[in-house]
C-alpha cells in the first residue's frame, strides 16, 4: 500500500526537479541548434539559455524568474493500492504544490481570475490542474508536474476535411509567424499540435503532446510522424529564432496528436512548450520506493489504444508494430 506521504514527497521532488534541472532531451536539442542557428542575436540568445540553465543547476535556483503554472500529469497503475483514495491522493498533490511554492521557491502565479487574490502558494480554485490517465497490468504510480507558462502561447482553430494537410501546414504556420512577431511565445519550443476530438480534447492532446514528450520521439504513426517533420521544417524556415530575434530556430521538436473527431470538422490546436522546458516524473512503486525521470512516458500503447477493450495479445502487438 502506497502511503499518502510518499505521494506527497514525490509530487515535492519533481516540483523541484522540474523548476530547476533543464530536462537532457530538451537541453540537447537546444545544443545542436546553436551551431545550425543563422542568425547571430539568436545564436547569443541560445548560448546564453545553456549558461542560464548550468548556474540553475549549479546553485539550485529555478531556471526561470517566471516559474510558470504548476500542474500535474498522474498515471495509475489498474493495481496500483494507495491510502486515503483519490481525495487523499489529491490533497496530497495539493500540498506539495504549496509546500513546493515556499521552499524552491516558486513564484506563486495563480490568482482568482476576478478579485485577484491568492494565496501565495499557487492552490487555489481549479488549482493545480490534475489530469488522470490509467494503465493496464501495473502496480505503480507516476507522478509528472509540467511548469507551463500560462499567459500566451496556445492557439485553436476548426478546421474542416477539406482543408487537409495544407490547411494544418497553414494554420501551423500562421500561428508560430503570430506568435513570434507578437512576443506570444518564448522560443526555440516544444510545439504541441493537437488534431481532432472535441474543442475540450482538441486542446488537451495538443497540450501533451507538447508537454509530456520528448525532443526526438516520434509518433508511432508514420504519416503523422512525416508530419510532425514537415512541420518542424516549415517553423523553422519562418525566419525567426531563438525570443524572436531573425534567424531559425522556432522550433527545437513538433509533436502531433490525434483523437477521432466529427465527421463535418477537424479541429486543430497549437502549444508552445517555452525555453524553459519545465517538466519531471516520479515513479513510486508498490513497495513505496521511487524513481526519478524526464520522460513523462505519457503515451503508451494503451493511451493510444482505438479498441474497445484492452488484453495482454493487445499490448504485445503495439509493442512489436
Amino acid at each position: 500500500m502506497i502511503a499518502n506521504e510518499t505521494i506527497e514527497k514525490a509530487a515535492y521532488d519533481v516540483m523541484t526537479k522540474a523548476a530547476i534541472d533543464i530536462p537532457e532531451d530538451y537541453l540537447n536539442g537546444i545544443k545542436g541548434m546553436v551551431d545550425m542557428e543563422k542568425g547571430d542575436l539568436s545564436a547569443f540568445v541560445l548560448k546564453a539559455m545553456i549558461d542560464n540553465w548550468e548556474a540553475a543547476t549549479e546553485d539550485r535556483r529555478p531556471m526561470c524568474a517566471d516559474t510558470g503554472l504548476p500542474r500535474y500529469f498522474i498515471k495509475v497503475g489498474n493495481e496500483a493500492k494507495f491510502d486515503g483514495g483519490f481525495v487523499g491522493f489529491e490533497r496530497a498533490l495539493r500540498s506539495a504544490t504549496a509546500r513546493a511554492t515556499h521552499d524552491v521557491p516558486l513564484r506563486p502565479n495563480r490568482v482568482h481570475p476576478l478579485w485577484r487574490h491568492d494565496h501565495n502558494n499557487n492552490v487555489g480554485l481549479n488549482a493545480p490542474e490534475v489530469e488522470w490517465s490509467f494503465e493496464p497490468d501495473a502496480d505503480w504510480i507516476d507522478i509528472t508536474t509540467v511548469h507551463k507558462g500560462g499567459l500566451f502561447g496556445t492557439d485553436y482553430r476548426m478546421l474542416f476535411p477539406g482543408d487537409g494537410i495544407d490547411g494544418i501546414k497553414r494554420f501551423f504556420l500562421d500561428t508560430l509567424i503570430a506568435f513570434g512577431k507578437r512576443g506570444l511565445a518564448c522560443q526555440p519550443a516544444i510545439v504541441g499540435v493537437g488534431l481532432g476530438g472535441s474543442k475540450d480534447i482538441c486542446m488537451v492532446l495538443g497540450k501533451q503532446a507538447a508537454c509530456l514528450r520528448p525532443v526526438g520521439d516520434k509518433n508511432p504513426d508514420p504519416k503523422v510522424a512525416e508530419l510532425e517533420d514537415e512541420l518542424k521544417e516549415l517553423g523553422n524556415n519562418i525566419g525567426m529564432g531563438a525570443m524572436g530575434f531573425v534567424g531559425s530556430s522556432m522550433c527545437v521538436d513538433v509533436h502531433v496528436e490525434c483523437g477521432f473527431t466529427h465527421t463535418g470538422g477537424m479541429p486543430m490546436s497549437v502549444h508552445t512548450f517555452c525555453l524553459s522546458s519545465r517538466r519531471a516524473t516520479a515513479r513510486i512503486h508498490a513497495d513505496g520506493s521511487i524513481e526519478y525521470r524526464t520522460d513523462p512516458k505519457w503515451f503508451t500503447p494503451y493511451m493510444r489504444r482505438e479498441t474497445i477493450g484492452w488484453d495482454s495479445q493487445e499490448a504485445a502487438s503495439s509493442k512489436s508494430a
